[in-house]
């Protein structure tokens, strides 16, 4: 560990500063650098009402960078799910995917990229496999409105695995750099099932460079709607070699 502490800060002297997809709900649209391997991963707790509560322990995003459009992505996650009649702990089904650089930003159009991902349903512990395998993408986009102040946004779509039924994504964040260091963020985000009511939230929370190559973050949320879950917090940490 410490060898890799070490290497990972004499490397990150030559690179920019590490984005990740973590902690905010919104994706970037930056690519992994060619060449280079990033693991994005956290601890969260969510209560969704007074019965039932879920754990992430921990949540996982694998990604590499193929070359300056391309990124391979990986997402593993294991979970506790808690209530008064059950128990569950175990693995989520695995996802595959990658993100693809679309365009860069030009004036009012944003720098945009696709992220596409295909859950496997039997990659996963008893509790939590799925009938079908189950896509999910999303259009992540951003703008720069000053030196420290960045808007981004994404819209998509997944599915569960069981029905053929879309969830609709949206989410909206605003991100200010503190100082060179330290960043902050506050995000509004929502999910639309196609036969139910859609839930809305509100997030926000901070991050801070050890270096260039690891950074560590902390956030929270809440519900804005009666059918949202109730609040969540998180803590977590990415890093790339």
């Amino acid at each position: 560990l410490i060898l890799l502490f070490n290497y990972i800060v004499a490397t990150s002297q030559n690179i920019n500063p590490i984005q990740a997809d973590r902690p905010d709900q919104t994706e970037t649209p930056a690519i992994v650098p060619k060449g280079m391997f990033q693991l994005e991963a956290g601890f969260s707790y969510q209560k969704e009402d007074a019965d039932h509560s879920s754990a992430a322990l921990p949540s996982a995003l694998w990604k590499y960078g193929v070359n300056d459009n391309f990124e391979l992505r990986l997402i593993t996650e294991l979970e506790n799910e808690h209530s008064e009649v059950s128990n569950y702990y175990g693995l989520r089904p695995i996802l595959i995917g990658c993100k693809i650089k679309v365009c860069e930003e030009n004036g009012m159009v944003p720098k945009t990229s696709f992220i596409g991902h295909m859950s496997i349903p039997n990659a996963a512990s008893s509790e939590y496999k799925a009938d079908f395998y189950a896509p999910e993408f999303r259009f992540t986009m951003q703008h720069t409105l000053s030196d420290k102040l960045s808007l981004g946004y994404n819209l998509g779509s997944e599915w569960d695995g069981f029905t053929a039924e879309p969830t609709f994504i949206y989410t909206l964040t605003t991100g200010y750099a503190i100082n060179e260091k330290a960043g902050a963020y506050l995000e509004v985000f929502g999910f639309a099932p196609q036969k139910d009511t859609a839930n809305h939230n509100i997030d926000g929370g901070v991050t801070y460079l050890i270096n260039n190559n690891f950074m560590l973050d902390l956030s929270s949320g809440f519900g804005l709607t009666k059918n949202a879950p109730d609040y969540y917090a998180a803590l977590g940490f990415s890093f790339r070699m």
